[in-house]
Formats: structure tokens, C-alpha cells, sequence
């Protein structure tokens, strides 16, 4: 059913799998996912850490190999569960992100980037997590290469001067105590190369005006629930404040959310910080809450994942049409 549903969106938009995708290479990819889909279980379930990377490793080398197959920019992949596949608001690519568990205390981001190309050929960047090799990652532009990583739940388009950015959102389960939420602003620089993160989130309208970041990062208790989103209605980023449960800051499994939310508003090509987003009472006290795509534990809801990327696509086709 959401293979329908996607390929009809596509159809919508005049780039129909169909019509983009031979019989004969539209074989191949089914072929393929099916493959995809077993290993990309077993990265999951297998109970040893060598499974897990070998698994990882040969879900790897396929998905390239799939990817290598013409016009595959148009194949959802939405049987492969457990990997996060959105597509940008305007279709000019689409990320792969997913998780590999080391062991309790440890676990990696893996990724690509997947340019859409008029030929249907293959552009790729492979990611790559340096996170652990990282001692401030708030304060540094980054490449494919030296990637602060996360499994992605949700990237939005803004523009400005004519040049899009494109904010995404992310989470990375961390190790037993803690997990980490993270965003950050992707563009493309004058060579076409990916470039993550920029003085993108400003503070200088804060009663004591701070400097800048190159990207937000969220630490919190691993039970804990903390927000880090984007919400249209609002047109701004929302996200939780944080305290310590044991009067410990300096402790990130600690922090868990005060019930106060913090954002950000796209202005003049950067995110500003709004100190204290709701100065009044809600109903029945509380402040909106996204629609998770994750649980409490970090478990991916894949239906959400593919929704989210669709409807980021349905809406850059709305605004396309009423140009």
C-alpha cells in the first residue's frame, strides 16, 4: 500500500517510477531490496557485534549496488525497515542514515547521500561518523567525510539570496545512559559538495545576547523524551529545555525536559533563538508535541519516516505548481 501511495505521488509530479525505471532494471531493484531487507534485519537482531558489521558491511556494498542501477533516485526502498530514507523538500536528493549497534556503550551512524541527476546516474556521497573522534562538534563545518552522525527523522528547505539550505534533524541512541538529538543546516557549496553545519543558530536576540553555532545538539537521559522539531504551523523549530533530575548539569544522563520549550525562526538566513517560546498557558498546560517517528527507547516507526519524507515532497510540488 505505501508503495502505491509513493508511486502515486510520483506520478503526480511527473517524474512517475514507471516511466523513469526499465521493466527489466525495475526487476532488478525488487530483487535487490528483498536482499537489502534481510540484512538490514540482521543488523538489528543478530546478537553478536561481528554479525551486526558483517551484516552492515554486505547491506552496504548491496545498497550501492543497487543504487548503481539507473534512475534507482526513484525506487523508495520502503520494505528495507530499520533505515531511515528521506527525500528533500524539492527532490534534489535524498539521505540514507541507520544505526550500528557496537554494544551497549557504543554505536556508529552509517549513510549516503543520493543526488538526483538528469541522466539517472549515480552522484553519491557516502557519510562517514567521526563523532567519537570529536571533542566540540557545536563549532565546525563539516564534509561527507568527517560527518557528526545521526539517523534522521526529518529535514525541511529554506531559502535565501536564491541559495537553498536545508535543516535536518536527527538522533543518535549515544550508549546505555544517554541519547543525543542533533540538527544542523546541509548545503551545497560552489563545487556541488555537501557541506554540514555553518554559524547557522544565532543567540544575539537573547536578553544577553550570545554568539553563534554551527549546530544544536541535544544530551539527555536515554528514558527520557526530548523535542527537537520543526513545526509548519508555528513556522519554527521547537525544542525542550533541559534540567538536571539530580542537581547535577555537568551530567548528561541526568537532564531530562522542564516543560519549558526553546526555538528557532528562519531570519535573514539563520535560525534565531527564541529564549522562551511560550509565555502563556496552553491548554491543559501543554506545549504542542510532534508526532514521533521515534519511541522512547530510539525504535524507528518506518511508516512515519516514509510519510514525513513524502509529504516534505508534496509540499515543494505544491509550491512549485502555484508559481
Amino acid at each position: 500500500m505505501i508503495r502505491f501511495f509513493i508511486s502515486l505521488l510520483l506520478l503526480c509530479g511527473g517524474i512517475s517510477a514507471a516511466q523513469k525505471i526499465t521493466p527489466a532494471d525495475l526487476k532488478k531493484l525488487r530483487a535487490i531490496e528483498d536482499t537489502l531487507k534481510e540484512y538490514a534485519r540482521y543488523m538489528i537482531t543478530d546478537s553478536l557485534t561481528e554479525d551486526r558489521m558483517i551484516s552492515d558491511s554486505i547491506f552496504t556494498r548491496t545498497l550501492v549496488r543497487a543504487l548503481r542501477i539507473k534512475n534507482s533516485f526513484y525506487y523508495p526502498f520502503d520494505s528495507v525497515l530499520g533505515i531511515s530514507r528521506l527525500y528533500a523538500p524539492d527532490s534534489a536528493f535524498r539521505i540514507f542514515t541507520w544505526n550500528l549497534l557496537i554494544d551497549e556503550y557504543y554505536c556508529r551512524q552509517k549513510g549516503a547521500i543520493q543526488m538526483r541527476t538528469p541522466d539517472g546516474s549515480l552522484k553519491l556521497f557516502p557519510l562517514f561518523d567521526v563523532s567519537e573522534f570529536t571533542e566540540n562538534p557545536h563549532d565546525s563545518a563539516r564534509s561527507h567525510l568527517n560527518w557528526i552522525g545521526a539517523v534522521y527523522y526529518n529535514i525541511i528547505k529554506t531559502s535565501y539570496r536564491g541559495k537553498n539550505y536545508y535543516t535536518l534533524f536527527g538522533i543518535d541512541p549515544n550508549n546505555l545512559k544517554s541519547a543525543k538529538k542533533w540538527m544542523e543546516v546541509l548545503y551545497f557549496n560552489e563545487k556541488n559538495q555537501p557541506v554540514f553545519g555553518g554559524p547557522f543558530f544565532s543567540y544575539e536576540k537573547d536578553s544577553v545576547p550570545g554568539g553563534v553555532k554551527y549546530r544544536i545538539g541535544l544530551e539527555y537521559k536515554k528514558q527520557a523524551r526530548a523535542l527537537m522539531n520543526y513545526f509548519p504551523d508555528l513556522k519554527m523549530i521547537l525544542m525542550d529545555h533541559l534540567v538536571s533530575e539530580t542537581d547535577q548539569p555537568e551530567l548528561p544522563w541526568t537532564l531530562v525536559p522542564d516543560g519549558d520549550q526553546e526555538g528557532f525562526v528562519w531570519e535573514n538566513g539563520k535560525w534565531v533563538h527564541v529564549d522562551k517560546v511560550f509565555t502563556f498557558k496552553l491548554q491543559d498546560g501543554q506545549a504542542p508535541v510532534a508526532d514521533p517517528v521515534f519511541d522512547a527507547k530510539g525504535n524507528y516507526n518506518e511508516q512515519k519516516l516514509q510519510q514525513k519524507s513524502e509529504l516534505n515532497k508534496q509540499k515543494e510540488k505544491g509550491k512549485n505548481n502555484n508559481n
